[in-house]
């Protein structure tokens, strides 16, 4: 369908939940053509154009998961099904995960770390229409040090050279950000502690440069606050999971805050839909001090991203939704969380055609029953998704 008018109660245009009530999205050849109250658009389009009604449903712009890992399975021991795993039955499997993730309105991914540049073979085949899929924004191999965090993907480097040589190999292959492990992470036991750096300050400032130098951005997997610091004063675009890791406990510093709102920098959370066992298993001492945190930088002006982590164990892909709650139950609007869903994840991501509904902008849009700015469960009611103007799957039909 290369041109439709889409009518709703309600259109989301965004950002801070700026509404149409009874309005209407104009598509056409894969961009939004029109926005505004039915009743002006529906006169002015032809009659021949194919009309989507969609009575006490909105229309708003398709969600945005900036952290995920397609390769990934979520399961108990993710390490071992992507190494044991072949290239076919891997990128069929990731091909499936990328239509779960469509199928619970996600138009755009982030993969921040995959095996064989299979995410961007898997985005040029989305790209063609050989396969329907979000658009994917890849990173294709994660730096790290040698023993480090992920370092089963192929990407451990040691010096400056290293460095230079595995940046240019993931820009010549297609990536579209870089991304570094700054710190250590759970999945690779016997590597550096979660809080411990993995590069030092002039590593990752060598990082940052020699991503520019190819046109990329750099994202920077940090948990602990001296990486955070770092990852900060070197101009990584995006912080994830950022919680201020130490070998004490949490350590925050709102200097460094401060630092991150100044400097742009935005920071995705990666909490996934079981973030409430998550957030027992931490205790309760631990798990009220990083609620806590996330408030502080809430109020200190931080700009925070959706993304679910999905892929890692417990990390369902299209479970988007509970990933959203989490930050509910932390005193979140409904319009901040759609925002960090949307345009403000298109910010951070470097995406300046999507994330709000606008002419010109890339028609990647969802239909949800119900009002998501009032009843977030409204996202879970997904009637329609749209990218890049198709019509792509719906969770009845497959």
């Amino acid at each position: 369908m290369s041109k439709a008018l889409i009518s709703a109660d309600r259109v989301v245009t965004g950002p801070a939940g700026q509404l149409i009530a009874d309005g209407s999205v104009l598509l056409d050849s894969g961009v939004i053509a029109a926005v505004g109250p039915t009743v002006e658009l529906d006169a002015s389009v032809a009659a021949q154009v194919p009309r989507v009604r969609c009575p006490g449903a909105t229309v708003m712009p398709g969600l945005i998961d900036c952290h995920v890992h397609l390769a990934f399975d979520a399961g108990p021991d993710p390490v071992s099904a992507v190494i044991d795993a072949d290239r076919h039955g891997l990128s069929t499997a990731m091909a499936d995960r990328a239509q779960q993730l469509l199928a619970s309105g996600v138009t755009t991914v982030r993969d921040l770390g995959d095996r064989d540049g299979l995410a961007v073979a898997l985005r040029a085949s989305i790209d063609s229409g050989a396969v329907i899929g979000p658009r994917i924004v890849a990173a294709t191999t994660p730096l790290t040090s040698h023993g480090g965090h992920c370092g089963f993907l192929g990407g451990e480097v040691g010096t400056d050279d290293a460095i230079r040589a595995q940046i240019a190999r993931n820009a010549a292959a297609g990536a579209d950000v870089i991304k570094v492990m700054a710190s250590g992470g759970a999945l690779t036991p016997g590597g550096p502690r979660m809080w411990e750096p993995q590069f030092t300050a002039d590593q990752l400032r060598l990082i940052v440069r020699e991503a520019a130098r190819h046109g990329l951005a750099v994202a920077a997997h940090a948990h602990g606050t001296e990486t955070i610091a770092q990852c900060v004063d070197a101009g990584v675009r995006t912080i994830e999971h950022c919680s201020w890791r130490s070998a004490e406990g949490v350590v925050y510093d709102p200097a460094i805050t401060r630092r991150i709102v100044d400097n742009d920098v935005s920071v995705c959370r990666c909490v996934s839909g079981d973030w409430q066992l998550f957030l027992k298993q931490m205790g309760p001492e631990r798990a009220q001090r990083m609620t806590e945190v996330i408030q502080e930088m809430r109020a200190a002006g931080v700009r925070f991203i959706a993304g679910t982590d999905a892929g890692v164990p417990g990390a369902r892909f299209g479970d988007y939704v509970g990933m959203l709650e989490f930050f509910a139950s932390l005193g979140f609007s409904n319009a901040e969380m759609v925002d960090s869903a949307t345009v403000s994840a298109a910010h951070a991501l470097g995406l300046t055609d999507t994330g709000v509904l606008a002419p010109g902008m890339r028609a990647d849009l969802i239909v949800v029953d119900g009002d998501p700015l009032t009843e977030l469960d409204a996202l879970r009611r997904i009637r329609y998704v749209f990218t890049a103007g198709r019509p792509a799957l719906r969770p009845d039909n497959g």
